[in-house]
């Protein structure tokens, strides 16, 4: 046979084996459709003729799963706990703060998937894992960066008012101290605006989001016994201790997976519910603001409008008196400065005249007028000295 002939012949089984597995691919998808066609009218009987899936959903060993709804009802939030269903559940929440797992090595894996198994086994109490998903929400950490802003601004204007009185007083030297101290305070400033307008362009993408896993744990008032006897503190008492005993173990046990967990306090509690229950509208008015707000208060215990303006009102004259005080200062610094070169000239003017006519007045007379002028001058500077002194 020819290299052509083996060739057309390869080209013709390949062709052959192409075509077959075409159609074993089409039979097998076929086969999998009418499957699939048996198994849901099976599916849809369960649904239909079980009465429990109209409240939950039903595993396939025909135990019920309760729906979120039930486990997010609760009576009220009370010592760090939630409680529910007429108080006979208490359930105390930790939020886990894990590890990048992908970043560690082999070794480090390996002993934190040992850590995590041995966490496993030391359970002797159900719990729950959960987990929630949040867009980070900025504004509190905005509201800190133009408050430190403003703070900043002010800084520089008193460094500003202090290089004004420092130039008409000629300290040179405290002069170049004070600029290279507004300098530095400038680019703090800058460098403060550039950093939070950058932080506002991350806020206004609300796509930056972040989840949050928590371990759930119960405490039923019927592992207690006959309550009966006891009083609804008494029980809370209880439940808190046991309640806490078990996180602390949970806590001690995810410390060998490198996972660090921290109860849940009451406020935290309440945002947690809070996101859980206005998944939309928390992105928007966050807990801390309906808090802020007073939404859980019958009355308006908002400040009066009037009071409002008399504290604006009355910071706006605490500026202007400031103001107004520090160039009543400067100049009268310089009126002094002023009149003490005129004084000063005068006197070495006189003395300059008494010199003149030195060979006019006796020996004692021209002692004598020379000391009255300079004694003069030697009394204004005890004054001044006082006036300092009393001033610092």
């Amino acid at each position: 046979m020819s290299t052509e002939e083996i060739r057309q012949m390869l080209n013709i089984a390949l062709i052959v084996a192409l075509v077959l597995i075409l159609v074993l691919g089409f039979v097998a998808i076929l086969l999998i459709y009418k499957m699939r066609r048996k198994k849901e009218p099976q599916d849809s009987q369960i649904s239909v003729k079980t009465p429990e899936t109209r409240t939950g959903l039903m595993t396939r060993d025909g135990k019920a799963i309760d729906s979120i709804y039930s486990f997010m009802e609760f009576d009220e939030i009370k010592d760090n706990m939630i409680i529910r269903k007429n108080g006979k559940q208490y359930v105390m929440v930790m939020k886990c703060k894990g590890i990048n797992y992908d970043l560690l090595s082999e070794e480090e894996k390996n002993a934190v998937e040992s850590g995590f198994i041995e966490f496993l086994n030391t359970l002797r109490f159900p719990i729950q894992l959960y987990v929630q998903t949040r867009t980070l929400n900025f504004t509190d950490l905005i509201n800190g960066y133009h408050e430190r802003i403003h703070d900043v601004e002010n800084q520089i204007r008193k460094i500003e008012t202090q290089i004004e009185t420092a130039k008409r007083r000629g300290a040179n030297d405290l002069v170049d101290k004070l600029e290279f101290e507004r300098r530095r305070k400038q680019n703090i400033l800058e460098y403060s605006e550039s950093i939070t307008g950058y932080t506002e362009r991350l806020n206004e993408s609300k796509n930056i989001l972040q989840q949050k896993t928590y371990i759930v744990i119960s405490y039923f008032t019927s592992e207690l016994g006959d309550t009966s006897t006891y009083a609804k503190d008494e029980i809370n008492d209880m439940a808190f201790s046991e309640l806490y005993t078990r996180a602390q173990t949970l806590i001690r046990a995810l410390a060998s997976a490198e996972v660090v967990g921290t109860v849940l306090n009451s406020e935290e509690l309440m945002e947690l519910l809070y996101i859980a229950y206005n998944r939309d509208e928390s992105e928007i008015y966050t807990l801390r603001n309906a808090l802020n707000a007073s939404y859980d208060r019958l009355y308006s215990t908002a400040k009066d409008v009037m009071e409002e303006k008399k504290k604006r009102i009355e910071a706006n004259i605490e500026a202007e008196a400031t103001k107004m005080a520090t160039k009543g200062i400067l100049d009268a610094d310089k009126k002094i400065r002023e009149e003490r070169s005129k004084e000063q000239k005068i006197r070495q003017r006189a003395l300059e005249m008494i010199e003149d006519n030195k060979s006019e007045m006796s020996k004692m007379l021209y002692e004598e007028s020379k000391k009255q002028i300079q004694g003069n001058n030697t009394e204004e500077k005890k004054n001044d000295k006082k006036v300092i002194k009393k001033n610092i």
